[in-house]
């Protein structure tokens, strides 16, 4: 605890458990799969999409090449959407398991490499597109970028993709506020690196986007709210003293803290009431139960 408004999140009784390791090198986008029990998760440099199963606690492969996949997340109507670096898209998995490109374009230039995404419950979906993935091969092909580092709206319902804002500099990991009102972006591009909030109109435009915590030396990355509008954010830079989950109250505060023996990079809520929190860690996958809820499709 780092305040003591962080007692009423921990559970005494629950502990840190590693659910899967063993030949990953780079784990990332978790996603929770209820109607499966089972958490999907993309090892991005050996260019798959993991699958862990409660019931059983077996760790296989869903998904194999997965055209370096990135982040992932569901859509209202439970479909799986991931970006992927190697197509620079972002894509819709149907109920009969074939692939939808969703967007791999905008006016005509290829995205970057599309990183994390999320579902507003209007039915939009929201990506962020930085060059990690084109700047080499460990996690994608490199490539020249053809557009600037946009966060992106993507609208099933007409297909329009628009430019939510281009005001981030390489933005990375983004949720929405349990309201929707506020879309938090981290900005991968500056150092100190920060997390900004932008307000969200009725008309899907972004303004304002001042930072709502600034990282100091530690390396902020995917992220989830709860239900009280907590930030669990994904953290470290090879450290001890940062590796794990920073948890921020809505006004940017730091109340709390998941120590973990990797760097995280992103996380997700799941289990049968959302409680069980899930982190992708760089060659591990860890859980621990809390004492509050995830956002739904978050």
């Amino acid at each position: 605890m780092l305040d003591p408004a962080f007692g009423r999140y921990r559970l005494v009784l629950a502990s840190v458990e590693r659910i899967a390791h063993g030949g990953m090198r780079w784990n990332e986008g978790p996603v929770w799969m209820g109607d499966w029990r089972a958490l999907l998760w993309s090892d991005i440099p050996n260019n798959r999409i993991m699958r862990w199963d409660e019931a059983t606690g077996r760790t296989s492969i869903f998904r194999s090449p997965s055209n370096f996949s990135n982040g992932n997340t569901r859509d209202r109507q439970g479909r799986l959407i991931t970006c992927q670096h190697d197509t620079r898209s972002v894509t819709r998995t149907e109920y009969d398991g074939r692939i939808t490109t969703l967007a791999d374009r905008h006016d005509g230039k290829r995205l970057n490499s599309p990183n994390d995404v999320v579902v507003k419950s209007d039915g939009t979906i929201w990506f962020t597109d930085p060059p990690f993935g084109i700047l080499g091969h460990y996690e994608g092909t490199q490539a020249e970028p053809e557009l600037p580092t946009n966060v992106y709206r993507f609208d099933p319902r007409d297909g329009r993709l628009t430019v939510a804002t281009g005001e981030v500099n390489r933005p990375n990991g983004l949720a929405f506020s349990p309201d929707e009102k506020k879309l938090y972006i981290v900005e991968a591009g500056v150092l100190p690196r920060v997390i900004r909030s932008f307000d969200v109109g009725d008309d899907g435009r972004l303004t304002g986007g001042g930072p709502l915590l600034d990282a100091g030396p530690g390396t902020p990355d995917g992220f989830k709210v709860d239900v009280d509008g907590n930030l669990w954010v994904g953290w470290g830079m090879g450290s001890n003293e940062l590796d794990g989950v920073l948890v921020f109250n809505p006004a940017g505060k730091p109340i709390g803290r998941v120590a973990l023996p990797e760097r995280c990079a992103n996380l997700c809520f799941g289990g049968l009431k959302r409680n069980r929190l899930f982190m992708a860690a760089s060659q591990s996958v860890y859980s621990l139960y809390v004492n509050t809820q995830g956002m739904p499709y978050a």
